[in-house]
């Protein structure tokens, strides 16, 4: 199944203790489009109610298709977002009758309470060790604080995610005695671009796409992420990088996205992916150039591509399909199409998604 809703708010309480719940870029405009839509009805272009033809002026047509040359952006919008919250909530509830028929039935028969379970599956309460350990390993994410000042947050997190962790095994034990079969699937959003830079090979089975901006300071903090992850899955895991510069927020941001599609000609992109991000203030156009240089790029076909435009078409295409699945800020996450929820999060956030999907794939 997709992750739970207390998987999601772990991954909130992480975020909540980095940068005061700030996990990605965000781009404002988007938001708010999407924000007035959800409070309106939903105008799906295959709703049935809705005729191709809308209306005729003599023998003049004008249909769906014309409405979708203004408007399709904002209409695939909130289709996303009515699907995305429909399958919220039948996953959520679907969830909790299973408990209830499953976990907490099994707990009435053993004569205890579901704390008492879960607690004796390993989801009792953070020691001072664990607490420390996780301090060093996030130390970059906690803003300079000292242990001292993060521990109530640390051991909340921890609690929820030993909490998390035990419920899943409790869960995975039960089903298999019980032989439970789950048919709902996860939702899948179609964000794949086989044109797109991609790390890995193309018979994955497992795709994450990152929709991203050079320039945001997110974006840069989990490029390492990105790299751990394609080490830690190797042939199992394809990358697919796609383009969503926020220029409301980074003047720079557009030709950086430009200027990596120009070394892709190349064959360099993951090297000027890791350039860019590791020198976010270097992105000027004439800084790009000599970043072509220092990465041995043949310098006037890059020059030429960036100066002419080439890939400003690809860019914005990028930047409408990012609108089209309701992304509103940077890192925009997706595994196999399922979205994964909360911007630049850690590693652990990514991996167990796609450890769900490659078990699926079995």
């Amino acid at each position: 199944m997709a992750l739970s809703m207390a998987n999601r708010h772990c991954a909130l309480l992480v975020g909540a203790l980095t940068v005061a719940a700030l996990t990605g870029c965000s781009d404002r405009n988007a938001a708010a489009t999407t924000a007035d839509q959800a409070r309106g009805p939903s105008a799906s272009a295959t709703d049935a109610s809705i005729p191709d033809t809308l209306a005729t002026i003599g023998d003049e047509h004008i249909t769906m298709a014309d409405v979708r040359t203004r408007i399709g952006t904002e209409l695939d919008q909130m289709d996303t977002k009515y699907r995305l919250s429909r399958y919220s909530l039948v996953d959520r509830t679907l969830r909790q009758i299973m408990q209830e028929r499953v976990v907490l039935e099994e707990a009435r028969k053993q004569g205890k309470s579901l704390e008492e379970m879960i607690s004796e599956n390993g989801g009792g309460e953070p020691s001072d060790v664990e607490i420390a350990a996780w301090f060093e390993e996030n130390r970059e994410r906690v803003g300079g604080r000292s242990l001292e000042q993060v521990r109530p947050q640390i051991a909340q997190v921890l609690r929820m995610s030993k909490r998390v962790a035990a419920m899943d095994s409790i869960e995975a034990r039960l089903n298999r005695e019980r032989n439970v079969t789950v048919h709902l699937q996860p939702l899948r959003l179609d964000v794949d671009d086989p044109t797109a830079p991609a790390l890995g090979p193309a018979n994955a089975p497992v795709t994450l796409v990152e929709f991203s901006d050079f320039q945001c300071p997110f974006c840069a903090r989990f490029y390492p992420t990105l790299h751990r992850l394609a080490e830690t899955y190797g042939d199992k895991l394809r990358i697919v990088y796609r383009q969503y510069p926020i220029a409301s927020l980074h003047a720079n941001a557009i030709k950086a996205a430009e200027a990596s599609l120009c070394a892709h000609d190349q064959g360099k992109f993951w090297e000027a992916h890791d350039l860019m991000f590791q020198e976010q203030n270097r992105l000027t156009v004439r800084e790009l150039k000599v970043m072509a240089s220092r990465l041995g790029l043949k310098q006037q076909e890059f020059d030429q591509c960036l100066d002419t435009g080439r890939y400003t078409e690809k860019v914005q295409n990028d930047i409408a399909a990012a609108a089209r699945v309701g992304a509103t800020g940077t890192p925009a996450l997706f595994v196999n199409g399922i979205p994964v929820e909360g911007g630049a999060v850690p590693y652990e956030t990514v991996a167990r998604v796609i450890d769900a999907e490659l078990a699926r794939a079995k």
